[in-house]
């Protein structure tokens, strides 16, 4: 079983797509480093907000003891964030973004991204080219079931390419409800492609 404890700070917890748990292991893994010491929490972009004022749910989540949770761009439309902006009538400022997210912090710094790697933010800017240039680690965290496989490999094979350190690659089987033996198989198989960890979270 992976120890969260251990991973590397600063650190991005990315997703293979929606739906698959980021903000469940973002919480996970603050909780595990707030036992040591103080943890910032930062979610640079947020989608589904009902109003401008509206406290942050995926921040709201992972809040806990020792945990410092941010948020920055707050967009009403559950939609990837250009296609959010552009409902809006507005646009999202990335180099303000990612000043944000690399300004200094109190204790660990834990960054989580929107939805799967490719969520355009901008026009012909998705969220990896914008990720990368913040050249931090990340943990990729997939579903447990059918077809995390391919999904898997193709976000490992675009984070790799692209030279990002991957820390581990955690399959979240709560997240589809997939059993535990179906994960662990799944993680074999994995593990035979790619050269970085691959747990099952219990």
């Amino acid at each position: 079983m992976v120890d969260l404890s251990l991973l590397s700070a600063p650190l991005w917890v990315l997703g293979t797509g929606t739906g698959v748990g980021k903000t469940h292991v973002a919480g996970r893994i603050a909780r595990a480093w707030a036992a040591t010491g103080p943890v910032t929490y930062r979610k640079p972009f947020q989608t589904g907000v009902d109003r401008p004022d509206h406290p942050a749910a995926d921040a709201t989540a992972v809040a806990g003891s020792g945990i410092t949770t941010e948020s920055h761009v707050l967009l009403q439309a559950p939609l990837s964030p250009l296609a959010a902006a552009r409902r809006e009538g507005c646009t999202v400022d990335l180099a303000a973004t990612a000043a944000w997210c690399l300004r200094p912090a109190a204790g660990k710094v834990l960054l989580e991204g929107v939805g799967g790697l490719l969520v355009p933010l901008a026009p012909q800017v998705h969220f990896l080219a914008w990720a990368t240039e913040l050249k931090l680690p990340c943990v990729l965290v997939a579903l447990g079931g059918l077809g995390t496989i391919n999904h898997t490999l193709l976000s490992a094979e675009a984070l790799m390419l692209r030279g990002w350190r991957i820390e581990a690659v955690l399959l979240n089987p709560g997240a589809d409800g997939t059993d535990r033996a179906s994960a662990e198989e799944n993680a074999a198989l994995l593990r035979e492609f790619l050269p970085v960890q691959v747990h099952v979270l219990p």
